[in-house]
């Protein structure tokens, strides 16, 4: 089965209410459940191959400790446009792009977000100084997360 059309069926699946989907193309099926029983997946016969969402809920305890984190850095910030890994720098071991107290202008390249082993330049919106860099090197990014604020 084509990886694409498993990536498909997980997006769908994230986009709706629907807590399991399983497709079978000839021989092969695949099984996408949101279900837990115990804290385990469900099992599987062993001809299934089975994907699950890799993010956990957030217990409700969990979900009000950023009232008590410190204030962010005022000022623009620059949101990832897509989930991939967040780069400071264009390759291991290069001069980052940007260093906080640093100037910009916009249109400069300030970081790169891979995505499906594509290295997409992300580029400062508006001129300024860059206040604070929130994503530290190699790290996974969500879609509209907060990497890089610009005073």
């Amino acid at each position: 089965m084509d990886i694409r059309k498993v990536k498909k069926l997980i997006e769908l699946l994230e986009e709706s209410n629907i807590s399991e989907i399983e497709i079978q193309e000839g021989e092969e099926s695949v099984r996408i459940s949101r279900n837990f029983t115990g804290g385990q997946p469900m099992q599987m016969p062993s001809a299934t191959y089975y994907a699950q969402p890799t993010a956990a809920p957030v217990p409700a305890a969990a979900a009000e400790a950023p009232a008590a984190a410190p204030a962010a850095p005022t000022g623009h910030q620059v949101t990832s446009p897509m989930v991939g890994t967040f780069y400071r720098a264009p390759a291991p071991g290069a001069k980052a792009f940007v260093e906080v107290g640093q100037s910009v202008k916009r249109g400069d390249t300030i970081c790169i977000v891979e995505a499906m082993k594509m290295m997409n330049q992300i580029e400062a919106d508006k001129d300024g100084v860059i206040e604070a860099i929130l994503v530290e090197d190699g790290e996974p990014v969500e879609y509209d997360q907060p990497m890089i604020v610009i005073g």
